[in-house]
């Protein structure tokens, strides 16, 4: 699944120009919980062993720092972040928009800040390949963010097992599902993070995967009241733009996201920060002595 948007769009030359004049002329620039929407969902997993039954997985995703998000903002966001009771921090791209420079120093340090007891996993969006995703990278190693573009991390705890795989974006050709395939450890149950929502039509045919969470639609910046959608889709967010579906076996999930693209607008559909719940099948056998 690819896009034809490969190269770095040229009007985010002429946007560079303009967009540190509009973050900082914004009235409400500081963080406010009230203004968030803490969506938590609860997700079953086939085969999910008992000790990850309640593990929450926090997933952050389209920060676009720098366009509408300051970094007092996202150093706020990340302070309340850590009172939220998770185990598993997830991050699903385009942290930056059109400016990286006089911004990587917050993301660093923001990013270093967040704690989870599992630690803390990420893959690139798009915006970040165009931006500079050596730089991206670089900010994962220094604020101990593990770089999951194309790889796997498999989880512990005891005898029961859970992988964390990742894929980078495919709107720039950068994904390699083959190679997170080929590492991934067979039969337990699996995650993927992937940016863009579309490339469930491709993880979901695989059969490996149980859940992909992902970001990029921003939920359109307008959701129909009642119907839950959007009419406002762009490249590789057509066919699942916001919130929860049910692709083949797969079950997939669309946050939308934290910031904006070019325009700030969201009506009917405020930032997003994503709690999912896994839950277990099996059922519990109770020894009667």
């Amino acid at each position: 699944m690819k896009d034809e948007d490969i190269e770095r769009p040229q009007a985010m030359k002429i946007r560079q120009g303009i967009q540190d004049a509009m973050t900082y002329s914004l009235p409400d620039k500081k963080f406010n919980p009230k203004n968030i929407d803490l969506v938590e969902i609860d997700i079953e997993l086939e085969d999910l062993g008992w000790n990850f039954n309640n593990f929450r997985i926090l997933n952050l995703t389209d920060i676009h720092l720098g366009q509408w998000i300051n970094p007092e903002y996202l150093n706020d966001l990340t302070d309340y972040v850590n009172t939220l009771n998770i185990d598993l921090i997830t991050l699903t791209g385009d942290y930056f928009s059109y400016v990286i420079e006089g911004y990587e120093k917050s993301l660093k340090e923001s990013f270093k800040k967040l704690h989870a007891p599992y630690g803390k996993v990420g893959v690139l969006g798009n915006h970040d390949h165009w931006m500079s995703a050596a730089k991206i990278r670089e900010i994962f190693k220094n604020s101990d963010v593990v770089d999951l573009s194309n790889d796997v991390i498999t989880l512990k705890k005891d005898d029961d097992c859970l992988n964390i795989c990742g894929v980078d974006s495919c709107t720039v050709c950068a994904d390699n599902l083959d190679k997170v395939i080929a590492k991934m450890p067979k039969n337990i149950p699996s995650i993927l993070l992937a940016h863009e929502p579309d490339f469930a039509k491709e993880s979901s045919q695989t059969g490996f995967f149980d859940l992909q969470i992902s970001g990029h639609s921003h939920g359109g910046q307008f959701i129909i009241p009642k119907f839950e959608t959007t009419p406002f889709r762009g490249p590789n967010s057509t066919k699942y733009p916001v919130g929860l579906y049910k692709v083949g076996d797969m079950i997939q999930y669309t946050s939308k996201g934290l910031g904006t693209n070019s325009f700030r607008v969201r009506i009917n559909c405020k930032p997003e920060i994503t709690i999912i719940t896994l839950k277990t099948t099996k059922k519990h056998k109770i020894e009667i002595e």
